[in-house]
């Protein structure tokens, strides 16, 4: 089975840390592709790195080789990806993070900052975040399944897709997971 597979949240949730945990568990991620990264390695021009990432998304899709990708899921071209990956027989999987509130996201990213690592614009990030759900209503029909994760205070399972329906896991269910649930639902 080949993979096409999504590390989602908005700006600061944790993705490339669930990434890390991913890695150490699962040996079916295939090739992984961080944006941050390759903008990172051009010296933080993000057109250059961009490019690079879509480069790299294209050659993994025409070679039929499982891949993962980080992302925002803003814009439309995440689901175009995942639309060719299904129709090119790939199993389509999310794994997404979620915070409280956009406070806590910039919080981290002001952390990251200062320990050296990368800023994202305030104003991409609340735009982001305004629109995380219909972000994720966008993807989920496309995915054969999710897990989605509150990462408040390490990572926790909140919620299942499978099936075409989302369920929720556990007693303390976090308000964006109810949020999301509740507009999938309608």
């Amino acid at each position: 089975m080949k993979y096409y597979t999504i590390i989602g949240g908005i700006n600061g949730t944790g993705k490339s840390s669930l990434t890390g945990a991913l890695k150490a568990e699962r040996n079916d991620l295939g090739k992984i592709i961080d944006v941050d990264k390759l903008n990172a390695r051009f010296g933080g021009n993000k057109i250059l790195g961009g490019k690079e990432a879509v480069k790299r998304i294209e050659q993994c899709l025409d070679m039929g080789v499982s891949f993962t990708q980080e992302t925002t899921l803003s814009g439309k071209k995440t689901a175009i990806t995942a639309s060719r990956a299904k129709k090119a027989g790939y199993s389509v999987r999310l794994y997404y993070v979620g915070l409280e509130s956009l406070e806590e996201s910039l919080s981290r990213i002001a952390n990251r900052v200062r320990k050296g690592g990368h800023n994202i614009p305030l104003e991409d990030v609340a735009r982001r975040y305004a629109r995380r759900i219909d972000d994720l209503l966008q993807i989920l029909p496309y995915c054969d399944e999710a897990w989605f994760y509150d990462n408040e205070n390490g990572f926790r399972l909140v919620g299942e897709y499978r099936n075409g329906e989302i369920l929720l896991l556990g007693e303390d269910t976090p308000s964006w997971m109810k949020e999301l649930y509740g507009h999938f639902n309608q």
